[in-house]
Protein backbone atom coordinates (compact mmCIF):
# COMPACT_ATOMS: atom_id res chain seq x y z
CA UNK A 1 0.00 0.00 0.00
CA UNK A 2 1.00 3.59 -0.49
CA UNK A 3 2.08 5.98 2.23
CA UNK A 4 -1.08 8.12 1.66
CA UNK A 5 -2.44 10.39 4.31
CA UNK A 6 -4.24 9.34 7.47
CA UNK A 7 -7.83 10.48 7.73
CA UNK A 8 -9.41 10.37 11.18
CA UNK A 9 -13.19 10.67 10.89
CA UNK A 10 -13.96 10.03 14.55
CA UNK A 11 -14.34 13.74 15.33
CA UNK A 12 -15.44 14.94 11.89
CA UNK A 13 -19.05 15.55 12.89
CA UNK A 14 -17.95 17.96 15.63
CA UNK A 15 -15.85 19.93 13.14
CA UNK A 16 -18.62 20.50 10.57
CA UNK A 17 -20.24 23.92 10.84
CA UNK A 18 -23.97 23.18 10.59
CA UNK A 19 -26.53 25.71 11.79
CA UNK A 20 -28.76 24.46 14.60
CA UNK A 21 -31.87 25.62 12.79
CA UNK A 22 -32.11 26.27 9.09
CA UNK A 23 -34.34 29.15 8.15
CA UNK A 24 -35.56 29.22 4.58
CA UNK A 25 -37.07 32.19 2.85
CA UNK A 26 -39.78 33.05 0.38
CA UNK A 27 -38.91 33.03 -3.31
CA UNK A 28 -41.14 35.02 -5.66
CA UNK A 29 -41.24 33.97 -9.29
CA UNK A 30 -43.27 33.38 -12.40
CA UNK A 31 -44.26 29.87 -13.39
CA UNK A 32 -44.29 30.18 -17.16
CA UNK A 33 -42.09 27.32 -18.32
CA UNK A 34 -38.89 29.36 -18.68
CA UNK A 35 -37.35 28.25 -15.36
CA UNK A 36 -36.23 24.61 -15.31
CA UNK A 37 -38.12 22.34 -12.91
CA UNK A 38 -34.81 21.44 -11.27
CA UNK A 39 -34.36 25.06 -10.14
CA UNK A 40 -37.76 25.13 -8.43
CA UNK A 41 -37.01 21.78 -6.77
CA UNK A 42 -33.62 23.04 -5.58
CA UNK A 43 -35.25 26.06 -3.93
CA UNK A 44 -37.73 23.85 -2.08
CA UNK A 45 -34.96 21.46 -1.03
CA UNK A 46 -33.11 24.44 0.48
CA UNK A 47 -36.17 25.06 2.66
CA UNK A 48 -37.61 27.94 0.68
CA UNK A 49 -41.30 28.57 0.07
CA UNK A 50 -42.18 29.43 -3.53
CA UNK A 51 -44.87 31.96 -4.39
CA UNK A 52 -45.23 31.64 -8.14
CA UNK A 53 -47.48 33.68 -10.39
CA UNK A 54 -48.93 31.18 -12.85
CA UNK A 55 -48.72 32.28 -16.48
CA UNK A 56 -50.31 29.46 -18.47
CA UNK A 57 -51.77 26.04 -17.71
CA UNK A 58 -50.94 25.24 -14.09
CA UNK A 59 -51.10 21.46 -14.48
CA UNK A 60 -48.76 21.51 -17.45
CA UNK A 61 -46.32 23.99 -15.94
CA UNK A 62 -46.03 22.28 -12.54
CA UNK A 63 -46.04 18.69 -13.82
CA UNK A 64 -42.25 18.45 -13.79
CA UNK A 65 -41.80 19.18 -10.08
CA UNK A 66 -45.16 18.88 -8.28
CA UNK A 67 -44.97 15.11 -7.85
CA UNK A 68 -41.46 15.27 -6.40
CA UNK A 69 -42.50 17.98 -3.92
CA UNK A 70 -45.50 15.93 -2.77
CA UNK A 71 -43.47 12.70 -2.58
CA UNK A 72 -40.94 14.47 -0.34
CA UNK A 73 -43.71 15.65 2.02
CA UNK A 74 -44.07 19.20 0.70
CA UNK A 75 -47.26 21.10 0.00
CA UNK A 76 -48.64 22.67 -3.17
CA UNK A 77 -51.64 24.97 -3.09
CA UNK A 78 -53.22 26.95 -5.90
CA UNK A 79 -54.49 30.29 -4.62
CA UNK A 80 -56.04 32.69 -7.11
CA UNK A 81 -53.44 33.07 -9.86
CA UNK A 82 -50.56 31.86 -7.67
CA UNK A 83 -49.03 28.53 -6.79
CA UNK A 84 -47.69 28.23 -3.25
CA UNK A 85 -45.07 25.51 -2.85
CA UNK A 86 -43.85 24.73 0.67
CA UNK A 87 -41.10 22.32 1.72
CA UNK A 88 -41.71 19.51 4.20
CA UNK A 89 -42.34 20.80 7.70
CA UNK A 90 -43.75 24.14 6.55
CA UNK A 91 -47.49 24.32 6.91
CA UNK A 92 -49.79 26.27 4.63
CA UNK A 93 -52.80 27.52 6.60
CA UNK A 94 -55.83 27.92 4.32
CA UNK A 95 -58.43 28.21 7.10
CA UNK A 96 -59.18 31.85 6.29
CA UNK A 97 -59.92 31.28 2.62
Amino acid sequence: MSDGFNLDLRNAEEEIDVPEEFEGGVVLGVLDGTTPDSEWLAEVERGNVLLLAVDGDLNELAAGFAGDVKDDGGTLMHFREFLVVAPPGVGVDADRL
